[in-house]
């Protein structure tokens, strides 16, 4: 396998950049972070693209000069980034302005415009539109205005100078690799939330000139696209310069940070896994292209050949905690610099294990930026239900927990359907996933067996790791099964199904009682609910 060879692997996510270097074999030698802000006002969620490219090199040069031995056996570099954030770039590859986030939902009324028919409509979309998005795509732009098609839709409506300036649209994971390799081209999991890709044959994903057409965009302004394992070439000197690399260091496409992590987590067919960071997702790759629109479901490219990713996508997962920590419990200067480690954490996950399951009847509702799976409804709002003088902040912080496990319910019953079968046990990832209790409560509330898996934190960067080590034909995805490391498995209690059992109806219908009073108060200004 080559374990001399290492990556330097690049996971931008939004609360900011983790470098780390991983051998072929999965296993990290070495990683960095630094934070990188966002930008939240209303409906614009921004972030600056030098900023992301500041906290790679921070992060980057931690890791690689600390030590010249390790320097000098990496091989490529692979990013893994957030998804469905749009950066516009002149001829030049400069950013112009901000990047609109995945968070951002500016384009929602710009999206509108282009789906919805002028009589009947099916879930928000004009039947014939729908039809065609679904066959081409596998899915369709979110009435939310939140992905790359939202975006775009956004920028050509209302910021028509900006548009006319961009030479092309990236997403994030296109924009780094513009910065490293200097080649402006999209990925094909990268470029599925543009909805303008015909993805019916998964080797060969390609812009359909009626999709585009449909949007109202200019072609000439999108960027190639590639498959995820493909070299783009070297690093740009400067680049390799800066970071003490080797000319010779190539650069491996890469991939969103959904389908890194289904590499990193589970790649066999129908294996599901569970992300739980700032947002969170339900992820199993599947031989077909298949779509739930109803619940907002769908299955499309991923960074594995010939496969697609089922994904169900929430909003908001751990940050509820860091809401929950920073506005409500503990002032900014109470808490430890690095925000990946906040001792905070740790102390109120010790807490909350001695809070009885169901926090003494609290209900907590994670819709802090509205929901996205199983319900597209961007006015959705978080709450807690049923708080009394007898309960402390430690039930509070366990209602947190549970809340989010609920949703996870929620998002669960769908995509069973679309899988055609019962998940079974969840490969647990991302940050949340280093939380012992809050694994358990993912087993306790959803009923399935949860699989925490070695260094849960780190999973984007290992799967980035392995996407280049295909890359460089060293290995391939099926090699990749038992590469994988457990640390431990978290088996649902039967005493609490029936105590989960109705938290979990009481969940869904507070969320249908509620809905039209959210949509009352958060409708827009002069705007019917």
């Amino acid at each position: 396998m080559h374990e001399k060879q290492l990556v330097l692997a690049v996971d931008l996510g939004t609360s900011g950049c983790k470098c780390a270097l991983v051998a072929l074999d999965g296993s990290v030698h070495a990683w960095a972070f630094r934070p990188v802000p966002l930008q939240v006002q209303g409906a614009l969620a921004e972030q600056s693209p030098q900023a992301w490219w500041n906290a790679f090199l921070d992060s980057a040069g931690e890791i690689l000069g600390a030590d010249a031995a390790l320097r000098r056996r990496v091989a490529a570099v692979c990013c893994s980034t957030q998804t469905e954030g749009t950066v516009c770039v002149d001829r030049d590859g400069q950013a112009i302005g901000n990047a609109l986030t995945w968070l951002d939902a500016r384009g929602a009324a710009a999206i509108a415009r282009r789906v919805r028919g002028r009589a009947l409509n099916i879930e928000g979309y004009a039947p014939l539109r729908l039809w065609r998005w679904l066959r081409l795509t596998g899915g369709a732009p979110s009435l939310s205005g939140r992905d790359s098609a939202g975006h775009m839709a956004y920028l050509h409506d209302e910021e028509p100078a900006r548009y006319a300036r961009t030479y092309k649209f990236l997403n994030v994971l296109d924009y780094l690799n513009l910065r490293l390799s200097g080649r402006f081209c999209a990925t094909q999991d990268s470029a599925v939330t543009s909805w303008i890709t015909d993805n019916r044959d998964p080797h060969r994903v390609r812009y359909d000139a009626g999709l585009v057409r449909l949007l109202g965009l200019d072609a000439a302004k999108l960027p190639d696209i590639v498959h995820s394992t493909d070299v783009l070439g070297p690093l740009l000197p400067q680049v390799a310069q800066a970071l003490g690399l080797s000319p010779q260091t190539v650069v491996v496409a890469g991939a969103v940070d959904t389908s890194a992590v289904a590499v990193g987590a589970a790649v066999a067919d129908f294996e599901t896994h569970l992300y739980l960071g700032t947002s969170s997702w339900l992820g199993a790759h599947v031989p077909f292209m298949k779509t739930d629109v109803r619940h907002k479901i769908a299955a499309i490219p991923s960074a594995v050949d010939g496969r697609y990713l089922a994904m169900a996508l929430q909003s908001t997962a751990g940050a509820n905690l860091s809401f929950l920590r920073d506005r409500i419990l503990y002032h900014p200067d109470e808490l430890a610099s690095d925000e990946e480690h906040p001792a905070v954490y740790e102390v109120l996950n010790r807490i909350a294990a001695r809070v009885p399951p169901g926090a003494r009847g609290l209900i907590y509702t994670p819709w802090l930026l509205g929901e996205r799976t199983p319900v597209d409804d961007p006015r959705l709002r978080a709450g807690l239900l049923n708080l009394s003088l007898e309960h402390t902040r430690e039930d509070i912080f366990r209602a947190f927990l549970e809340g989010v496990a609920l949703n996870t319910r929620w998002m669960l019953e769908p995509f069973a359907r679309l899988l055609g079968r019962e998940a079974g046990a969840i490969n647990a990832v991302g940050g949340g996933a280093q939380s012992d209790v809050w694994c358990q409560i993912m087993a306790d509330v959803t009923g399935q067996p949860v699989r925490q898996l070695e260094n849960p934190i780190q999973t984007n960067a290992i799967g980035a790791a392995f996407i280049a080590g295909v890359g460089l034909g060293v290995c391939t995805f099926a090699d990749l099964a038992h590469l994988r490391r457990t640390r431990a498995v978290y088996e649902p209690s039967r005493a609490l199904r029936r105590l989960y059992g109705d938290q979990f109806e009481t969940f869904k219908e507070v969320r249908t009682r509620l809905a039209p009073l959210y949509h009352r108060i958060n409708a827009p200004r002069g705007a019917a609910a």
